[in-house]
C-alpha cells in the first residue's frame, strides 16, 4: 500500500489559523488542550466522511464532520499546531459500537474488529490518553439514551459496558466513550498516515468503492442528525 501524504497537516494555513485563534491568551498546556478538546468534540460534529479515514486535518476543519479517526487526526494536528506534545494510538475496537448507526447489510459487511485511534497529549510529563471528544456532546447524550431503550451497552458510538461513560474534558480522571469497547492496541503513531499505510490497518479500502457506499453513508449521517435533533428539541421542550 502506498503511503498517504501525511494527514495531520499541523503546518497548513487553516490549521495553524484555527489553533492560534482557539488558544489564544491560554499560557498553560492544560487551558490549550481543553480549548482545542471542546472545539473538536462540539464544534465538528459526529458523523461519516465519504473519504473515511483518509482526511486530512484541514479538510476536517472546512467540512467540521467526523468520527473517531478523523477526529484524532484534527485534535492532533491542532496540538502540535499549538505547541502541545501530542500522539495518536491506534488499536481494534469491536464494530458494536457502530451498531444502531450501521444497520443491515451496511453492518453485516463489517468486519468484527475495526480500527480505532485516540488521542494521547503529555501533561506535566505524563502521557494522558483522551477519547471523549468523538462524540458531539448533543448526539453523544442521544446515543446513550438510545442504548438505554435498546437494552445494550455498546452501540451508536459508545460503550459503557461497566456503566461508566463521559464525554466530559478529564485528563486526570480519564473518562471515555469508547475505550470499553477496545479489545487490542497497536501502538502511538506520530501521523495516521504512517498507520494507514501498515498491514495493521483493518478498515476496508475496498469499502468505499461498493456503489452503494455514499448512499448508505448519506443514510447514516441522516440517522445521527435525526438523533442529534431529536435531543437539541428536547432540550427546548420541543419534544
Amino acid at each position: 500500500m502506498l503511503k498517504p501524504e501525511r494527514l495531520a497537516n499541523y503546518d497548513n494555513p487553516l490549521v495553524q489559523a484555527t489553533a492560534a485563534r482557539l488558544v489564544a491568551g491560554e499560557t498553560t498546556a492544560r487551558g490549550r488542550i481543553e480549548k482545542l478538546f471542546h472545539y473538536v468534540r462540539d464544534e465538528i460534529a459526529f458523523g461519516f466522511p465519504v473519504a473515511g479515514d483518509l482526511v486530512a486535518a484541514s479538510e476536517t476543519i472546512r467540512t467540521r464532520i467526523g468520527q473517531c479517526n478523523t477526529k484524532t487526526t484534527l485534535f492532533l494536528a491542532l496540538c502540535k499546531a499549538a505547541g502541545v506534545p501530542a500522539r495518536v494510538n491506534f488499536s481494534l475496537i469491536r464494530k458494536e459500537i457502530q451498531r444502531g448507526l450501521f444497520t443491515g447489510l451496511a453492518y453485516r459487511l463489517m468486519p468484527p474488529l475495526i480500527s480505532h485511534s485516540w488521542l494521547e497529549v503529555e501533561v506535566d510529563g505524563r502521557w494522558r490518553r483522551l477519547d471523549a471528544y468523538i462524540n458531539d456532546e448533543p448526539f453523544y447524550e442521544a446515543g446513550k439514551r438510545a442504548l438505554r431503550v435498546c437494552g445494550w451497552n455498546i452501540g451508536f458510538s459508545v460503550a459503557c459496558s461497566s456503566g461508566e461513560s463521559s464525554a466530559a474534558f478529564a485528563l486526570d480522571e480519564e473518562k471515555f466513550v469508547q475505550m470499553e469497547a477496545v479489545v487490542d492496541d497497536h501502538g502511538v503513531w506520530d501521523d495516521p498516515a504512517d498507520y494507514y499505510a501498515s498491514a495493521l490497518y483493518r478498515n476496508r479500502p475496498g469499502f468505499l468503492k461498493l456503489p452503494l457506499y455514499r448512499l448508505w453513508i448519506g443514510g447514516i449521517n441522516l440517522r445521527v442528525e435525526r438523533m442529534r435533533q431529536r435531543d437539541l428539541d428536547a432540550a427546548v421542550g420541543r419534544d
